[in-house]
């Protein structure tokens, strides 16, 4: 019988042995007498297991190539001699294939008596007991003694690593299979393990023979899953025992949006997988969400509701319907008194779309006015206004996968393998291919020391030169003739084209022109533009170094001139791609977070829109925007807005201009935070409701490729709701009816109004894994790739805009003669609110100051040393690190600790189309000092006065009882 191999009928949680076929050609074979046909360079132990014929393998699986070291699939074909590895082995036409008979399992038997010789007897005691590769092969196999014994040279006694926090690495049980080398290699493409010596002296080493802790080693997770053995083992598995059930969900760190298999004991979470249907990360993680999940039962979360009249008071634990009424009666006396726009909201990126929505709809429709806002603000606005302006949608325009497609990757102030490791891992696989790479940043990322890497080109222009250096790179493309015309001229819009290219050809655009400006090279601005230019696929990724910025929304703009000039959108391998920061950064602004814009990107003033929305949700809405964050702070202090409503986010840390920030929230009569925290920003709260984690809730999360992914509840929600049915009792409070029984109907709101999300729906989701929007009747299964045939424009055309550089009022002179650029870094994430509270705070447990070697000469600063830093926004005081990572003139730092202040330094600066503040330049000057900062002093003392206030309500409420 002939058994033709269905792509889409492979089983993502099988492992096949070896990676699947690209090839369109397809050949015909025997295995044990099945015929089946399968894709040309197929190996043969995959083509056995799409037939279900599953060859015994140790050093094979799929998510690996080939290596044959373990010579366990052997199998015999007819017309060769020996037995030849199946794993190794490609299929061919008219091949027969024998994998059972007794000349093989004899064979088997031996290798596997090898193994077990050097192997310790303890599967009874053993954390892989019932989930261990070699035990199941041996079995496979039927090896039932051992005529070697126990008794020659092994290594049964070599030591255990368990330097790092989440893993153990136990020599006495490896086999040498090099799967956890390889993964190191493949997968993650840190080279950070090796086969150290050789023959019988071979081992599994980290670095230079150091501890997994001390070595390179980003604890990814790779090296843990590919090990058929107990060799790797979770702690947590250790500890805990192996799982029972499963449950998929999406990860809620960055933006890439990695699926997880939740492996359970009843609710009780022992271990998050990478799961290999994951459609974002194809079975890779990173080390936080592999395994920083202890956040979600950490001490710290708030279980009960809690409520105040001043921040001075200790806070009283309440039950839920009486904290949901305490905060409804203040809204609505805030509002009687100073008026309908005297309250507003701030959505989350770290909630579902759908409690999102929820958040927005209660503002607009029980609220009454448009006063939302969210995270995305601060960080990815000027994306969503740029990409509008030039290319019609606020969007990235391809899959994670297109990059494996590119020539030449263009990454413009983002640092992929830190903020999105598991999309940095597949964009160095495809540099160790040969794709050439340029990196725009001021900083030299660790992108740059890619091992293998083809050419690179680094920029390290000045902050705040963004603007000046994509239009020089412009520049060259138009001037030398680089050009895609017939894209252009088909593509594009023809007046406005003509305008830019007359503007772009100035000589004032020149890289020459503009070298001062940028301190980066005339002639490696030309290289890099001609090698951008003369790729047949060039991809361009940006991140937060393109958008907080007073440029920010000009150098968006300026990106899709450069995309859009060179022919590189609508195809696999190009396109311009916004890396997003927070895990539904992507999903918030769809939602309609903002003030000016309904869920899908529906102007407020558009009467047909609106008028759509004010049928399905009973109500009128206002056709004005509200306000913005940082109108929101204004307007608090100056006594016209009273109260807010912040669900899951922290902007009292993340916000810039802290002092700021904190007197606005210092005015308020009434804040209420949603969160599962006590964050920076509610120790300024009157209200406290207990939030829920990903973990507690079902929903959906968009990443930055604008992949919808369902979130599935694994456990109990530790206060008793999941954050959209609090949005729900406090819009019934207010008198504004809401009436769900599960995020899926939410859904189907949300699709019925949001043009984008019209094909959208759990069973859909649930049936295709993920789908990306827009998902409609003109696409019903979904997007992969953006502007294929047309842009979502008036005409169908790109649009050219003009983009003028002008210099930043931010600016070093005598008194601050350094410029500070923030970032993040792998181990942490974001404020650092979930982070903190795991073990990755054995990687970076304080931010720190980068300076380079010359700045810290002129100073006499040495590594270690606490360091002033001062801006004409404020003071805070970090250690220094002397780094030759920086440049002379620019200093660094991270924001994920509260204590920091590094947001104290941080201006009011912000994008001059969206507000997004202008973090990544800040003028401050740096000497050496000996205490914190006054801001940092009463950080302390209010962080320990708000904490105690906590503990005397979980006090008295526990004396009640």
């Amino acid at each position: 019988m002939l058994q033709y191999y269905v792509p889409n009928k492979v089983d993502p949680s099988k492992d096949y042995g070896t990676p699947a076929s690209l090839s369109e050609k397809l050949v015909t074979l025997e295995i044990d007498g099945v015929e089946t046909c399968v894709p040309e360079g197929t190996s043969v132990m995959r083509a056995a297991a799409l037939v279900d014929l599953n060859i015994p393998k140790l050093c094979a699986t799929d998510n690996l190539e080939a290596y044959g070291s373990c010579r366990l699939c052997a199998v015999q074909i007819e017309g060769r001699r020996g037995t030849p590895a199946s794993c190794t082995t490609p299929a061919e036409q008219g091949m027969k294939v024998w994998t059972q008979n007794e000349k093989l399992a004899k064979l088997r038997r031996n290798i596997m008596e090898l193994y077990i010789s050097d192997h310790p007897l303890d599967c009874l005691t053993c954390p892989a007991n019932g989930d261990c590769e070699l035990q199941d092969m041996a079995g496979a196999v039927g090896l039932r003694e051992v005529r070697y014994g126990f008794d020659g040279e092994n290594h049964l006694d070599a030591p255990k690593d368990t330097s790092n926090p989440y893993f153990t690495f136990d020599a006495s049980k490896c086999i040498v299979c090099s799967r956890c080398v390889r993964a190191c290699e493949e997968v993650q493409g840190t080279f950070a393990l090796t086969i150290d010596g050789r023959g019988f002296d071979s081992k599994v080493a980290a670095g230079q023979n150091e501890s997994f802790l001390d070595s390179e080693c980003v604890s990814c997770g790779a090296c843990v899953q590919a090990c058929p053995t107990a060799t790797l083992s979770e702690n947590s598995i250790i500890e805990l025992g192996q799982p029972e059930h499963s449950v998929v969900t999406t990860c809620a760190y960055c933006g890439v949006g990695c699926s997880f298999r939740a492996e359970m004991k009843g609710d009780q979470l022992v271990r998050m997988v990478p799961d290999k249907g994951g459609d974002a990360n194809h079975g890779h993680s990173c080390v936080k969400g592999r395994f920083a999940f202890g956040y979600a039962t950490h001490k710290d979360r708030i279980k009960t509701p809690m409520i105040r009249d001043s921040i001075d008071q200790p806070w009283k634990e309440v039950g839920w319907e009486e904290a949901i009424s305490f905060a409804a009666s203040r809204l609505k006396s805030i509002q009687a008194e100073h008026g309908r726009e005297s309250i507003g909201g701030i959505t989350s990126s770290r909630c579902t779309n759908e409690e999102t929505y929820l958040v927005q709809k209660l503002i607009r429709a029980a609220f009454g006015n448009n006063n939302t806002d969210t995270c995305a603000r601060v960080c990815h606005s000027p994306t969503g206004y740029g990409l509008k302006q030039t290319l019609g949608e606020s969007a990235g325009t391809q899959t994670f996968d297109s990059i494996m497609k590119s020539d030449c990757v263009l990454v413009i102030g983002a640092n992929p393998t830190d903020a999105h490791p598991v999309f940095g891992s597949l964009m160095r696989r495809r540099l160790r291919e040969g794709a050439s790479l340029i990196v725009a940043d001021p900083r030299e990322i660790d992108l740059l020391k890619t091992p293998h890497i083809g050419d690179a080109v680094h920029l390290p222009l000045r902050p705040g030169s963004n603007v000046a250096m994509v239009n020089a790179l412009a520049h060259v493309v138009i001037t030398e003739g680089l050009e895609d015309a017939d894209f252009i001229a088909k593509r594009c819009e023809t007046d406005a084209y003509a305008k830019w290219r007359a503007f772009i050809s100035e000589s004032r655009n020149s890289p020459e022109a503009v070298e001062e400006i940028t301190g980066v090279s005339a002639a490696a601005v030309r290289e890099a533009a001609r090698t951008f230019a003369k790729a047949p696929n060039a991809a361009i990724y940006y991140g937060l170094g393109v958008t907080e910025h007073s440029q920010g929304s000009t150098m968006v703009m300026g990106i899709a001139n450069l995309a859009l000039a060179t022919g590189n959108i609508g195809r696999d391998g190009v396109g311009v791609n916004p890396l997003r920061g927070q895990n539904n950064v992507q999903g918030s602004c769809d939602m309609g977070s903002f003030p000016h814009e309904l869920p899908g990107y529906q102007h407020v003033s558009d009467p047909i829109a609106r008028g759509r929305f004010e049928a399905a949700w009973g109500v009128s809405l206002d056709d004005e925007p509200g306000l913005r964050i940082p109108n929101m702070f204004d307007a608090a202090i100056a006594g016209q807005f009273r109260a807010l409503y912040v669900q899951g986010e922290d902007i009292a840390q993340s916000d810039p201009n802290t002092q700021h920030v904190e007197a606005a929230l210092k005015a308020l009569d009434c804040l209420i935070v949603q969160d599962i925290f006590l964050n920076e920003t509610a120790k300024f709260a009157h209200v406290l409701l207990p939030g829920s984690s990903f973990l507690e809730k079902n929903g959906t999360f968009t990443n930055a490729e604008r992949r919808i992914n369902r979130v599935r509840k694994v456990m109990p929600a530790v206060a008793g709701k999941e954050d959209w049915e609090v949005t729900v009792d406090l819009a019934n409070a207010l008198g504004y009816p809401m009436s769900y029984n599960h995020p899926s109907e939410i859904m189907d709101e949300i699709a019925s109004l949001a043009p984008s999300f019209a094909g959208v729906s759990y069973e859909k989701l649930d049936k295709h894994g993920s789908l990306q929007w827009p998902c409609n009747d003109q696409f019903p299964d979904g997007s992969p790739i953006m502007h294929m045939e047309s842009f979502p424009m008036p005409e169908g055309k790109g649009h050219f805009a003009i983009t003028e550089f002008v210099p930043t009022t931010e600016r070093a002179n005598r008194k601050f003669p350094l410029l500070l650029t923030t970032g993040r870094i792998l181990s942490q994430y974001n404020v650092g609110a979930q982070t903190r509270r795991t073990d990755n705070q054995a990687w970076h447990d304080e931010d720190i100051l980068e300076l380079h070697p010359h700045d810290a000469e002129e100073r006499g600063i040495s590594d270690g040393d606490w360091l002033g830093i001062t801006s004409r926004a404020g003071h805070t005081v970090l250690r220094a690190r002397v780094s030759v990572r920086m440049q002379p003139g620019v200093v660094y730092t991270t924001f994920h600790h509260p204590g920091s202040g590094a947001n104290v330094i941080t201006t009011n600066n912000s994008d001059w189309a969206t507000n997004c503040p202008e973090y990544k330049v800040t003028a401050v000057q740096v000497e050496k000092v000996s205490q914190p900062s006054e801001w940092q002093k009463d950080f302390v003392a209010n962080h320990h006065r708000q904490n105690k206030f906590l503990a005397e309500a979980s006090a008295v409420a526990a004396s009640d009882e």
